[in-house]
């Protein structure tokens, strides 16, 4: 490997977390004892990357197998008590450290081929969450972990998307787990990194990614919902239960959900009183026409109203209390679930 100062710079977030090449490992610490600015950078990933890991955990015994409250105390622990990172980037560190707590106590090959969603299996999982966090990290200015895949010029973000993801997940299969799980967690850590996610007020700024106009902010709740998403398809699918976020988290991801269904609807739907439930303030919303009185009314539970956007509950399914107009109440419920971009 060349000592020239941009390819190291590349490769400082995979130093952090431990996943440099026998050859990159001899060449970087060199680097970084002549190049001030690259060191500084480097201890900044590998205090995020300490933040991720979260507290030392016990080896998943036999007695936590299976053990719902075993996997919970380990989720915990990972996640970080006081993430150094701005309040609208602590979900998302949070989630990342769950879904690391739970990949670190898989046991040899055999549970990385467990089907979990769509066609995936726990592999190709983790693969699409490099693919899912890569167009944030791309406009963030982080360079992509995976070679570029040839996408048809005036491609729809839609066809592009799903050409990228197949294109990563393909590549990523190609490697073993424990090549996916540094990659993924080296991107992590470099988008927990970035001047965006500490001071919230660069991450004010909006930009447009997956077909979506946010604030840099709410993108990184998104991240934060689809980490938290997936960890728990993992987590169903090997027979662990997986915790919710943290409550204030939780409430972040509510509330940008709850924005976005309030916009998918717009300002002719009827009216509906919306309630999720819980000790959070500013827990109801009238979603839909203001110009009309409000007669009906959904009431929620906010890990159920999460799992429906996130398209894991089909909109007849998920438990809810309702009363008044059953049409309005339907439509609220399917445009809830065609959010979902999970």
């Amino acid at each position: 490997m060349s000592t020239d100062h941009d390819d190291v710079r590349d490769l400082l977030a995979a130093w952090a977390c431990g996943a440099l090449t026998p050859a990159d490992e001899r060449t970087v610490p060199a680097h970084l004892a002549e190049c001030e600015s690259c060191a500084a950078e480097a201890e900044r990933l590998r205090e995020t990357v300490r933040l991720l890991d979260g507290a030392p955990r016990p080896p998943l015994g036999n007695s936590a197998a299976g053990n719902p409250d075993g996997v919970l105390a380990l989720a915990l622990r990972a996640r970080p008590a006081a993430p150094r990172v701005a309040a609208h980037a602590a979900p998302y560190a949070a989630a990342v450290a769950g879904l690391q707590a739970l990949l670190g106590e898989l046991d040899g090959p055999g549970p990385w081929g467990t089907p979990v969603v769509h066609d995936w299996d726990v592999h190709a999982t983790v693969a699409h969450l490099i693919a899912a966090d890569e167009p944030l990290a791309r406009r963030l200015g982080l360079a992509a972990r995976v070679p570029e895949s040839r996408i048809a010029e005036g491609a729809g973000w839609e066809e592009a998307w799903t050409e990228r993801t197949a294109d990563v997940i393909a590549y990523e299969q190609g490697r073993t787990p424990e090549e996916t799980v540094a990659a993924w967690t080296a991107q992590a850590g470099a988008l927990l990194a970035t001047p965006e996610a500490r001071d919230p007020e660069r991450a004010a700024h909006a930009t447009t990614l997956m077909g979506v106009r946010l604030p840099i902010a709410d993108h990184f709740v998104v991240r934060a919902f689809e980490a938290w998403i997936h960890t728990d398809d993992i987590g169903r699918a090997l027979g662990f239960a997986v915790p919710p976020p943290l409550d204030p988290h939780l409430w972040q991801l509510v509330r940008l959900a709850v924005r976005i269904l309030g916009l998918a609807l717009g300002p002719t739907a009827p009216p509906i009183l919306f309630t999720v439930t819980g000790a959070e303030p500013g827990t109801q919303w009238v979603l839909g026409s203001e110009d009309e009185p409000v007669q009906t009314e959904l009431v929620l539970d906010p890990v159920d109203f999460c799992l429906l956007v996130g398209g894991r509950y089909a909109p007849d399914e998920v438990p809810r209390g309702a009363v008044g107009d059953d049409a309005a109440i339907s439509d609220v419920l399917e445009r809830a679930a065609s959010l979902a971009w999970l």
